[in-house]
């Protein structure tokens, strides 16, 4: 006779730990910090836009002042007549990083699920920080200048930096099960929070030698992280002779554990083996095509919902120094610093909201929950006064109910989605369905940044505010996602 659902699940949460090694532990820290440097990367074009706007821009010079001969020479930077168009530009850039990072989610899911997950993650962070190097700094070193060779850069930086979301979810993905998931990828998805707060940090600390400074930084330790992950991390428990998930669960407790939050309920207990990786590797399931995985039930929802919210969370994420900066009148530094709390209530959002939809058994009530907050929490930062501890509780707050969900579809929500018994939970599906989920949340995105700058120029910011409101409401009452919310 079966056993009721809650007891059933309760020992499955007792494996999550009993059968973690160092093995676990290592991977969870070098996957968590190898993407939390890609973000570090990408926050200090964030954290720098007040002085690149400022060296692209003409400064304002007495009438009196000498003309600095020859003109090109001392000019070249300009490459804007006033900050508004270099505003704009700035936006520009965003949102050809967002689209080309789109693109290549959609690709590198594919190549991560057919090629070594190690040599992947590697290149694209030793690649993606020679590129934000010559971006920021050499550019800066030679005194060079073009709008289109900054755009070109940027392309390819967004090519390279889409390597790392499919592959260390699918690394996860490899060596943690169903037990406690929630908690588990609620706690890891701070990783691009962390970075953020890294990038900002780091960028603060040696943005008064000059902003190209920021970028050599972050470029140098991000390589080196590259390296570190190239001759370190394991990518399946296989590589040194442990079971595959699911090769240790022979009774129904186990199984249970298993089985995907996101399906129907009354899966008949005869179901089997949903782990990441088949237990026989000689059956194991080839690799899904792009079309198969947008099949799969639930991932074109979710792809379509992240998209409305990766637009507002890194509209966040990129223009909220740039905000505190140009509407309080606050130093670059100071706003610099004053932004990491958002990322702090990502973090704890994260965390809270997956462990409880653990203890729930389900995602979608805990993330309708957290966007109806959002809308209140959008509405009270955009009527922030110029007071920075205000501004940080109400900053965390929003960091919390936005960054929390945004946190939990691109990860625990995406692993789930790639282990559907569709695919028999193959991990040769996994880094495909993620890089489609984070890659048309990416497309979103990429269409806000230049929104957020066109909407700022013309209308003001509290617009810009209104806007996400806008979002995040229809991310809640889309008539598409209703039935979804529901189950």
């Amino acid at each position: 006779m079966a056993l009721p659902g809650s007891l059933r699940r309760q020992p499955a949460s007792r494996g999550l730990v009993s059968h973690c090694t160092h093995h676990h532990i290592v991977v969870f820290l070098l996957t968590f910090f190898s993407y939390s440097l890609l973000h570090a990367s990408r926050k200090t074009f964030s954290n720098v836009k007040v002085s690149i706007s400022s060296q692209w821009t003409p400064s304002c010079l007495n009438s009196t002042a000498p003309e600095l001969r020859p003109y090109e020479l001392w000019n070249s930077s300009h490459l804007f007549p006033n900050a508004e168009e270099a505003t704009l530009f700035l936006g520009t850039l965003d949102t050809i990083f967002l689209f080309s990072y789109a693109m290549g989610l959609f690709v590198s899911g594919i190549v991560g699920d057919r090629l070594n997950l190690r040599w992947v993650l590697s290149f694209g962070m030793c690649s993606s920080a020679l590129v934000v190097f010559f971006f920021g700094t050499l550019t800066e070193w030679l005194h060079f200048y073009n709008k289109w060779f900054y755009c070109c850069l940027w392309v390819v930086n967004g090519l390279l930096q889409s390597t790392g979301w499919p592959c260390v979810v699918a690394v996860m993905g490899n060596w943690f099960g169903k037990a406690g998931r929630g908690f588990v990828f609620g706690l890891w998805s701070a990783c691009a929070s962390v970075g953020n707060i890294l990038g900002a940090f780091l960028a603060s600390c040696v943005l008064k030698y000059g902003y190209e400074y920021a970028f050599l930084v972050t470029a140098s330790v991000q390589f080196a992280g590259g390296v570190i992950v190239f001759f370190g991390l394991l990518t399946s428990p296989k590589e040194v002779g442990l079971p595959e998930l699911g090769a240790d669960e022979d009774d129904s407790v186990e199984e249970d554990a298993n089985r995907p939050l996101m399906g129907n309920d009354d899966v008949e207990d005869d179901d089997r083996n949903y782990s990441i990786q088949a237990t026989d590797t000689d059956n194991q399931p080839k690799a899904i095509g792009f079309f198969q995985a947008c099949c799969l039930p639930g991932v074109v929802l979710y792809s379509l919902a992240y998209a409305c919210l990766k637009l507002v969370n890194y509209s966040f994420f990129f223009w909220l120094p740039f905000y505190l900066s140009n509407n309080f009148g606050w130093k670059e530094a100071e706003a610099d610093q004053l932004s990491i709390w958002y990322d702090v209530g990502g973090i704890i959002g994260g965390t809270i909201q997956g462990l409880i939809s653990d203890v729930l058994q389900k995602r979608a009530p805990v993330l309708a929950t957290s966007l109806l907050f959002a809308v209140g929490s959008l509405f009270g930062y955009s009527r922030s006064p110029n007071s920075k501890p205000i501004n940080a509780v109400i900053m965390a707050i929003t960091g919390f109910f936005i960054g929390g969900p945004s946190n939990m579809i691109s990860s625990a929500i995406s692993a789930d989605l790639g282990r559907q018994d569709l695919v028999k939970g193959s991990s040769e599906a996994l880094a495909t369905v993620t890089g489609i989920v984070d890659g048309t949340g990416s497309v979103g995105a990429a269409v806000g940044q230049y929104l957020v700058s066109l909407i700022q120029e013309n209308l003001g910011w509290m617009w810009v505010f209104y806007f996400f409101i806008l979002m995040v409401r229809n991310l809640l009452f889309k008539n598409s996602l209703s039935k979804f919310y529901l189950q």
